[in-house]
């Protein structure tokens, strides 16, 4: 195998593959999930990705695995709309992927220089037009909100200053800026969160993520698993939201007020487990990568889908605002 994911071991227990089933890997990257999977067992997969330069590793395995796996281009928010038979499993490994992060005409990393651009589908606004176009506030929100990072307001003014005398197109250019305005403390690189940031803004990951649970929970089979690998504290918030409201409980519990039942639709999902599951001491040190990865699991139901949820705002400019500007 080229690529070994993030919580392999994890995902495939929680898997649990059988011979026949058929399964949706909704962010195919580079395949390592998919190639397990197809390795595990003699099952199908499709796997399903918005960006193009996967096809060729997909050809690899269409080659190797025949009718047993195909690929759909198109984001893991559609899924629900590819008219596909009810499927068993639906795993999604939010965010980033390494063959993105290692290909520095991406944009997506700052220790590899490149046009900054960062989108995932290759079409749309990238993050050169963000910072060269959003204001200090918009982008001091983005930064705060999508990329938790205290020192926000200095980073954005130090952009829109910058941007005034050169344009700020290279990935390098923009972590040279933020390393010079906001200092090293300690290991992490100061671009770190910013460039997370507008990753997040320009690929719209977490509105992504909310419409492929919904997605998920209408195209999957009763005793469907499903199975959603997080990085990022907001994602995982969402997912944990999604799965115990659709298992029927009401957010809010504590040690002093326990959860409680919620009155309405039969639950759509059950939960195997209530916590999360995060990658070993080993793999962490294998791979840094995986350091904040948490891996949750929900079980469908034979319920009915449920009436979809309402996103609730983070108040933070959307990505409908800068295609606005453009």
């Amino acid at each position: 195998m080229k690529h070994y994911p993030v919580m392999l071991p994890e995902v495939l227990e929680a898997l649990s593959p059988v011979a026949g089933e058929i399964y949706v890997d909704g962010t195919f990257g580079y395949g390592g999930y998919s190639e397990a999977i197809l390795q595990a067992e003699n099952c199908q997969v499709i796997g399903l990705d918005r960006d193009p330069n996967v096809v060729p590793r997909a050809a690899e395995l269409i080659a190797e695995y025949g009718r047993r796996f195909r690929l759909i281009q198109t984001p893991f928010s559609k899924l629900d709309l590819l008219g596909l038979d009810p499927v068993d499993a639906v795993i999604l490994d939010i965010g980033v992927s390494s063959m993105q992060l290692d290909e520095g005409e991406r944009g997506f990393s700052f220790m590899r220089d490149g046009p900054l651009d960062m989108r995932m589908s290759q079409s749309g606004p990238s993050a050169a037009d963000a910072v060269m176009n959003l204001s200090q506030s918009q982008l001091e929100q983005i930064f705060r909100v999508y990329g938790e990072e205290a020192r926000a307001r200095h980073a954005a003014r130090m952009i829109v200053q910058s941007r005034e005398g050169e344009p700020l197109t290279r990935t390098l250019q923009l972590a040279d800026l933020l390393e010079k305005a906001l200092g090293r403390r300690g290991k992490t690189h100061p671009a770190t969160k910013i460039f997370q940031a507008l990753r997040i803004f320009v690929n719209d990951e977490l509105g992504e993520l909310f419409q492929a649970l919904h997605a998920a929970e209408k195209t999957m089979a009763p005793g469907g698993r499903l199975i959603i690998v997080t990085f990022h504290s907001l994602e995982d918030r969402i997912v944990k939201s999604f799965f115990r409201e659709r298992a029927g409980e009401i957010e809010g519990g504590s040690r002093y007020a326990p959860v409680v039942e919620r009155t309405g639709p039969p639950p759509s999902f059950s939960l195997p487990k209530r916590s999360v599951t995060k990658p070993s001491k080993t793999e962490i040190k294998n791979n840094p990568r995986s350091r904040s990865a948490k891996m949750r699991l929900a079980v469908r139901t034979g319920a009915a889908p449920w009436r979809e949820s309402e996103a609730r705002s983070l108040r933070v400019p959307q990505l409908s605002d800068l295609e606005a500007i453009l």
